[in-house]
């Protein structure tokens, strides 16, 4: 059996390049979020009422459900929290996009 790498986690267990794209860049929103909730010590309500969601969506955050989180929603809450996301682009590595061809 050939041994495989991948650039991340999201690379092998995604069907395609968008998608394991979509969710690195869902995965770090996420983290972040979680990460500035934690700092300011605030607990599920308060974070609720500052992103305007309920408690039990803050409880999928801080769990970690990312399929329940599009990416525009995690851009707006870390606006929201006071954050500035960037988008940064980088070429593709050529052996990703090689395997795509042929796949």
């Amino acid at each position: 059996m050939k041994t495989q790498e991948f650039t991340s986690v999201w690379d092998a267990i995604e069907d395609t390049p968008q998608q394991a794209a979509s969710m690195r860049a869902r995965s770090a929103l996420m983290m972040e979020l979680e990460r500035v909730i934690q700092k300011r010590g605030m607990t599920q309500a308060e974070a609720a009422k500052l992103f305007g969601v309920t408690q039990p969506r803050i409880s999928d955050l801080m769990r970690g459900k990312i399929n329940l989180f599009s990416l525009d929603t995690l851009l707006d809450m870390a606006t929201t929290a006071g954050l500035n996301p960037v988008i940064k682009l980088a070429p593709a590595r050529r052996k990703r996009m090689a395997e795509a061809v042929i796949a």
